[in-house]
């Protein structure tokens, strides 16, 4: 497979109207971590290779452990995450998935407890950013690279 289109430079604009996105979501109190597996998550969701292999890397420079990063696919399954996590997981896949389910009521009352207002709309763009995020690179075919970091 090969790169359709460099849209970093084809369109420098669009990808900092991205980045603008990505500096909101930084500025949140969601955390690093929590961040890092909301973006792998909604990456492996939607399939981008690209972003799987960026935000596994991101998350382990941010303290994630291969364990949890490898049971990320499979959180419902296992102890590792916390009671917020699993919220955070749940609330991205809904949003992720928004056309089949439109975010049901269940992962609507699941989430509250573990979030201010502000940190659910703050979750929602991040959640929003990363599948945007997955839709250029998947659309454009942005591959991994081999690095001597991997």
């Amino acid at each position: 497979m090969e790169q359709r289109l460099d849209f970093f430079n084809a369109n420098p604009n669009a990808v900092k109207a991205l980045y603008a996105l990505e500096e909101q979501i930084g500025k949140s109190s969601l955390g690093k971590s929590l961040a890092e597996l909301v973006r792998l998550r909604a990456s492996q969701i939607n399939g981008c290779a690209f972003c799987v292999d960026m935000h596994t890397t991101d998350a382990r420079k941010a303290g994630e452990t291969d364990r949890r990063l490898a049971a990320v696919v499979v959180w419902r399954e296992t102890p590792f995450f916390t009671d917020r996590e699993r919220a955070a997981l749940e609330w991205t896949e809904a949003v992720t998935l928004v056309s089949q389910d439109h975010v049901p009521d269940v992962v609507w009352e699941a989430v509250k407890p573990h979030f201010s207002d502000e940190e659910i709309v703050d979750l929602t763009l991040l959640v929003s950013a990363i599948n945007s995020w997955n839709r250029f690179a998947i659309s454009f075919r942005k591959l991994p690279v081999l690095s001597a970091e991997h």
